[in-house]
């Protein structure tokens, strides 16, 4: 039992071979209504969402509510489906939200630009031309996304247990590479392991619920307590505290709450 994460760049194969792994070992295959879930659940538009977790900083700006709010959300939804285990997730987002959990198998899925600029005439019936621009262009905003937002590039190899090259290898060989490499006792899903991704789930959905009363908040969970800090607390004082850990013990799975201000407004 294991969680796997696909990273691809556009037009790489990528969906393909998640969906592949998915049905060959019985693992739900996730990726857009991860999107809808988090849209249904937090009552916020599945287009706002979708550009927040896709789309350039820049655009991001222009939208109506703060990015950090929806990507509170997506991450919420993600790991919900993550605590289930056995689970195979398409999208831009699954490794960074789960880097440090050591069931799961981080993968990037890569192919050469001939090759995907091929596919995408295909598709679309357009000229190569504007197949290749329009890759560029989304490559460019994916990876615009990832710096602005984690500081990390997601061509990064270092992010990835496994990188792999669609051109020698087929999408069959790189199917039979991920489901060989998710059976080793390294990914197995552990006691410790599953309490950290449990840990990591209930931090999340705190973050999500509170986001709407106070943005800024840093939340961290440990067994069922939960940890909440924030810059505000210092200027209002007890009131916000209590209504901070009443809106966190409404979490599933929430024992303690303990609210306290962020350690740099302490040095401040």
């Amino acid at each position: 039992m294991s969680i796997i994460t696909v990273s691809r760049g556009s037009y790489s194969r990528g969906k393909e071979v998640a969906e592949k792994v998915g049905e060959r070992l019985g693992y739900q295959v996730l990726s857009r209504e991860v999107i809808l879930e988090a849209s249904k659940e937090f009552n916020v538009s599945e287009i706002k969402l979708v550009r927040a977790i896709h789309d350039a900083p820049s655009i991001l700006d222009r939208i109506g509510y703060k990015k950090d709010k929806y990507i509170a959300f997506v991450r919420s939804a993600i790991l919900q489906h993550f605590r289930k285990d056995n689970v195979v997730y398409c999208g831009l987002a699954g490794h960074f939200f789960a880097k440090d959990i050591p069931h799961v198998l981080k993968v990037r899925i890569i192919a050469d630009l001939d090759e995907r600029i091929r596919g995408e005439v295909e598709r679309e019936g357009i000229s190569r031309k504007e197949a290749l621009r329009i890759i560029k262009d989304d490559d460019k905003e994916r990876r615009k996304w990832s710096k602005h937002l984690y500081g990390i590039d997601t061509w990064d190899p270092s992010l990835y247990d496994i990188v792999i090259h669609i051109r020698k290898m087929t999408t069959s060989d790189a199917v039979d590479v991920v489901c060989n490499t998710v059976a080793l006792n390294t990914f197995e899903t552990t006691p410790e392991s599953q309490q950290a991704m449990e840990d990591l789930y209930i931090a999340a959905e705190v973050k999500a619920t509170l986001m709407d009363m106070k943005p800024d908040v840093d939340v961290v969970a440990s067994n069922g307590i939960v940890q909440v800090h924030t810059a505000a607390l210092l200027i209002e004082g007890e009131g916000l505290s209590r209504d901070i850990e009443a809106i966190a013990k409404s979490v599933e799975g929430v024992t303690e709450v303990m609210v306290g201000v962020k350690p740099k407004d302490l040095v401040d």
